[in-house]
């Protein structure tokens, strides 16, 4: 399941995956949300926190999230992953350089500084 961070400015798209995440979390949350905020703003932020609570995800979440991601390579300002999954973690860090905004691995532990950082200026 995808759930949305409340509270965050307008610019940033913040996401709290709990349980498994499939196809359809991606299609009637984060990819609606995504392609509002860039109705409104040239760049965004991106926010995906995948905590205890986060199990994996489907195939077919997979695929939608390398869609979206590709997509809208250009749109993103600023990414913040926050996680313990070793793999998830790796994974950015291996394919972090794609993404020409900045990109930024936080671990569970560290929401709090994933927000400031994802909302701060520079």
């Amino acid at each position: 399941m995808i759930s949305k961070f409340e509270g965050l400015p307008e610019n940033v798209a913040a996401y709290r995956a709990s349980g498994e995440v499939t196809r359809e979390d991606y299609e009637t949350t984060l990819i609606p949300d995504v392609e509002d905020k860039l109705e409104h703003h040239e760049k965004i932020r991106l926010l995906y926190y995948l905590g205890p609570e986060f199990k994996g995800f489907t195939a077919g979440a997979m695929w939608d999230d390398t869609k979206v991601g590709l997509k809208h390579i250009g749109a993103w300002d600023k990414v913040a992953m926050v996680t313990d999954v070793p793999w998830l973690r790796n994974t950015v860090k291996c394919l972090g350089f794609v993404i020409p905004g900045k990109v930024k691995i936080f671990h569970n532990a560290e929401l709090d500084q994933a927000k400031d950082w994802i909302t701060s200026h520079n």
